[in-house]
C-alpha cells in the first residue's frame, strides 16, 4: 500500500484505501478510556503469558508439584505432631507461594518490555496513562485466580475439603487475589526502580523466608517463642489463617481483618511509587 501527501493511501491496484472510523472513541483521560485500554492491556499480557512455557510452569505446574512434594515428603507427620490437619495449611500456603513467584516472572517480563522499548512505544500512543499499570494488575488478578483454582483442585484430590458453604469458597478465591495484587505492586516498584537491581534474587530470598516462616508450614506454636509474634502476624500467615478458617471453620474475624489491613497498607505504600516507576520506565524506554 502506498500513498501521496495530498491523497488517501492507495493499494497495489491504485484503489483508494480508507481506514474505518473508530466506533468507540473515548477521550484519552476519561474513565471509559481507562477501562477499555486497561482491559486491552490485560488481554495482551494474558495472551503472552499463555504462550510462554516458563510463565505457565511457574504459575501453574510448579505450585502443584510443590504441593505434591510436601505431601509425599511430610505425609501426615505435621498432622500427627500437632493434631491439626496439615492439608488445610499447606494448600493456602502453596497458593500464596504460586502468587508470589508468578509475580516475579511477570516482573521479569516487565523489565524486558522496558529494555526492548515496548513500554516506550505504548507511552507514545493516545491511551490512558494509567492503563498499562492497571491492566497489569488485572492480569495479575486473573493469573492468581487460575493458580488458586488449580491448587485447590490438587488439594481436593489430596484431602482438602470445603465445609463452610459457597460464600466461604468465594472468600478462599478472593483472598489470594488481594494478597497477589499487593505483592505485585511491590515487585513492580522493584522492577521499575533500576534495570541493574538483582530483582529475581532479592524477591526469591524474601519469598523463601515467607514460605518457611508462616502458619501454613507448621502451626505458630511450633516456632520459637520469640519468633511466634512475627510468624503469626506476617501477611502470608494472616491470609493462610483466614483461608483455613473459611475451609474448615475456626476464628475468622482476626486473620481476615489483618489480611485486609496488609492489603490496604501495600496499596497505600506501593501504588504511587509503582505509578511513578512505570511512567519513568516508559519514558526512558
Amino acid at each position: 500500500m502506498t500513498g501521496t501527501p495530498d491523497a488517501r493511501p492507495v493499494d497495489a491496484d491504485g484503489a483508494a484505501f480508507a481506514f474505518l472510523d473508530p466506533t468507540r472513541a473515548h477521550p484519552e483521560r476519561s474513565s471509559a478510556a481507562l477501562w477499555e485500554h486497561s482491559r486491552i492491556q490485560c488481554g495482551r499480557l494474558l495472551l503472552r503469558w499463555a504462550r510462554d512455557p516458563a510463565t505457565m510452569i511457574q504459575a501453574l505446574l510448579y505450585p502443584a508439584l510443590t504441593l505434591l512434594m510436601f505431601r509425599v515428603v511430610l505425609g501426615n507427620t505435621v498432622t500427627a505432631a500437632t493434631g491439626q490437619p496439615a492439608i488445610y495449611g499447606t494448600v493456602p500456603m502453596i497458593i500464596l507461594v504460586g502468587a508470589m513467584f508468578g509475580s516475579v516472572v511477570s516482573a521479569v517480563g516487565l523489565r524486558t518490555e522496558r529494555q526492548t522499548g515496548l513500554l516506550g512505544r505504548f507511552y507514545t500512543l493516545p491511551i490512558h496513562r494509567a492503563a498499562g499499570l492497571l491492566g497489569r494488575m488485572f492480569a495479575e488478578a486473573v493469573r492468581v485466580l487460575a493458580t488458586t483454582i488449580v491448587i485447590l483442585a490438587a488439594g481436593v484430590a489430596l484431602g482438602f475439603r470445603f465445609t463452610q458453604g459457597y460464600l466461604a469458597v468465594l472468600g478462599i478465591l478472593v483472598i489470594p487475589i488481594l494478597f497477589g495484587i499487593g505483592f505485585a505492586l511491590m515487585v513492580t516498584v522493584l522492577a521499575t526502580m533500576s534495570s541493574k537491581l538483582p530483582l529475581v534474587e532479592l524477591v526469591s530470598i524474601g519469598c523463601t523466608l515467607l514460605m518457611f516462616f508462616n502458619s501454613g508450614f507448621v502451626p505458630v506454636m511450633a516456632y520459637p517463642r520469640w519468633l511466634q509474634p512475627i510468624v503469626e502476624n506476617q501477611p502470608m500467615s494472616c491470609a493462610i489463617d483466614a483461608m483455613k478458617a473459611l475451609a474448615m471453620g475456626g476464628p475468622l474475624a482476626e486473620p481476615l481483618v489483618k489480611t485486609l489491613l496488609w492489603f490496604f497498607l501495600a496499596v497505600a505504600l506501593f501504588t504511587v511509587p509503582a505509578i511513578r516507576g512505570y511512567r519513568r520506565a516508559a519514558e526512558e524506554g
